[in-house]
């Protein structure tokens, strides 16, 4: 018989084994920072080290399609957290937007899209299959660039989720309806349909009563007796059971986990559960990303690169101009359609469930398949490259021309530049008494949002000086400089008061550092944006800590005291350091002669 140490010995030997964890990782961490930092985000990042790890790379991996699957958990944890964010009466409220847009646009671009196989020659019923799997968006690919984009609450995000939320109802029809194109499928009874009907509106309603009486009390009583860690196993089980209860009646697991979210929306553990299960989502969901890229066959790409070539812009210029039409039709501004095309162009995961099951059926073959999913994966990769090189075009072209038509000769009391979080709060006041507020921003996203909701903003780019004139900056009685990029405060401050030195300019500043650059331009006033919200909490913080009132007022009175002179001091030695440079350079010059 061996000793223990050998025994140990052979257990580390044959045990599990770590390795491709930490090469997943080591590619993501490498990856997704470097993507995002020349501006192309994380998705492409994901893409492109599963590509680069995946069989046609450094070949560490040669099964993608385990690593997806599991992977798609991502998806199913990802519409858990967009359900808790979508109360009941929320949903409801969106019925219009879900049955009535996302049908539209499904429909709608269903028809356009199988004209691209018929076309190139295939069956009718391959290439209905194909252009309908091309119709089912990449619910991941969207939902985390809304995510990056802060896009998720505004009119024009929720209307896409909408729009995400049918397309994921509708793969139990289409599913349905495979099976019923398929060679001998029309001879399935009714019966056996109906069953199959009946047994998915059983799981919903399933999950609805047990979302409805048991998960809160469940959770009411983890709380009082659990650890943390129970209550963190409880709502991976609460999503999962969800995601299986919804596959085990033929439905989307993502929609089992989007009803269990939205049934838990309006629960008292509903911040808990959102932090509990954020870590998994993020983790798992750049997972599949990875997946898709290491699933890119090229293989495939260069046996078929014609078809390919071919089929990837059709399905994307259609399914584009599908979208546009669509949403201009249903009143959308129109750079609310640009954006929602180019979001929405690629294909989805989902397609790879509708294109499997096809080929299972005999409608699609295998080399049809490979080549459809290959399409799917370079649209999604395109997809990021695509949203980059749509905001550079609308900050240059149609949109922003459009917007400055309106901005010209402007006559306000005061032009505030920046409609952001800061920008929002200056203006109520100055409107609430009847002054006249001239606003531009040069992001389109707080301009749509802000009309939606009353307000007249114009694009435009306060750090250029031709777009002060135009915003009427020689008019004002005061500016505001409240943007949300620092560099982009301190040259709206040097161009006002250089070519309007009589109007005061007020400015939002980011940190002390940037306040003193501040100063130097020549700001009237300025203000850190967190200091006086901070000052408040300390304050707060000392009289619930057993202080009198008259102490705490001398206590601030005495920092801000400090503060002050420790900001004038930055300000002396920010000044000698300055002086000092200029000196070095001109004993370098002087030298150099």
């Amino acid at each position: 018989m061996d000793d223990p140490a050998t025994q140990a010995a052979e257990a580390a030997h044959h045990g599990f084994d770590v390795t491709p964890i930490v090469i997943l990782l080591v590619a993501a961490v490498i990856a997704v920072p470097i993507f995002r930092r020349i501006g192309l985000g994380s998705v492409l990042g994901y893409l492109a080290a599963g590509l680069a790890i995946g069989p046609y790379g450094l070949g560490f991996f040669d099964d993608a399609e385990s690593i997806i699957s599991i992977a798609e958990l991502g998806v199913v944890l990802f519409l858990f957290i967009i359900g808790l964010e979508m109360q009941p009466s929320r949903l409801w409220a969106m019925r219009g937007e879900i049955f009535g847009l996302g049908a539209l646009q499904v429909c709608v671009a269903i028809f356009t899209l199988i004209w691209v196989g018929i076309l190139l020659g295939y069956p009718t019923e391959a290439s209905f299959v194909a252009g309908t799997g091309f119709v089912l968006t990449s619910t991941a690919i969207v939902m985390q660039m809304l995510q990056e984009r802060n896009q998720m609450g505004t009119p024009a995000g929720r209307r896409m989720i909408a729009i995400l939320l049918f397309e994921d109802l509708a793969i139990v029809p289409l599913l349905a309806l495979v099976a019923f194109l398929a060679p001998g499928g029309e001879e399935a009874t009714l019966a056996d349909r109906l069953t199959g009907v009946g047994i998915g509106l059983a799981a919903i309603a399933a999950l609805v009563l047990a979302g409805r009486y048991l998960l809160d009390p469940m959770f009411r009583l983890l709380a009082r007796f659990g650890a943390r860690e129970v209550m963190t196993a409880a709502a991976l089980m609460v999503v999962l059971g969800a995601a299986l209860l919804m596959q085990m009646g033929g439905l989307s697991m993502a929609m089992g986990a989007f009803l269990a979210g939205v049934l838990l929306s309006e629960s008292s553990f509903r911040h808990q559960l959102e932090a509990d299960i954020e870590p998994f989502r993020g983790l798992l969901l750049g997972l599949f990303f990875l997946g898709v890229g290491m699933a890119l066959d090229l293989n495939t790409i260069a046996a078929n690169w014609a078809v390919i070539a071919i089929s990837v812009p059709a399905y994307m210029i259609l399914k584009m101009l599908v979208i546009y039409v669509v949403a201009r039709v249903t009143k959308s501004p129109h750079h609310e359609a640009q954006e929602r095309a180019v979001l929405m162009a690629q294909g989805g995961e989902f397609a790879f469930v509708l294109y499997a099951s096809a080929t299972q059926f005999g409608i699609l073959t295998p080399e049809w398949n490979a080549n459809l999913t290959a399409i799917i994966i370079i649209s999604m990769v395109l997809t990021p490259l695509m949203i980059m090189l749509h905001e550079r075009l609308a900050h240059r072209t149609g949109h922003s021309a459009e917007e400055l038509e309106e901005a010209r000769d402007l006559r306000g009391n005061v032009l505030l530049i920046g409609f952001g979080r800061v920008g929002q709060i200056v203006s109520q006041p100055l409107l609430a008494q009847g002054y006249t507020v001239s606003i531009i921003d040069k992001d389109p996203q707080p301009i749509q949002d802000a009309r939606e909701h009353g307000f007249r903003v114009w694009y435009g780019d306060g750090a250029r000086l031709d777009i002060l004139h135009a915003a009427g900056a020689q008019n004002a009685q005061l500016i505001v400089a409240a943007a949300n990029d620092p560099e982009a405060v301190t040259r709206i401050v040097e161009l006002a008061k250089a070519e309007f030195p009589l109007v005061p300019v007020l400015a939002r500043a980011f940190d002390r550092e940037h306040a003193v650059e501040l100063v130097k331009a020549g700001a009237d006033y300025h203000i850190r944006e967190t200091l006086e919200s901070a000052m408040e909490m300390g304050r707060e913080a000392l009289l619930r800590l057993g202080k009198s009132p008259e102490e705490t007022d001398d206590v601030m009175r005495d920092f801000r005291e400090r503060d002050r002179e420790r900001f004038a001091l930055d300000m002396v030695e920010g000044t000698v350091a300055s002086a000092r440079l200029m000196h070095r350079n001109l004993n370098q010059e002087e030298g150099g002669h």
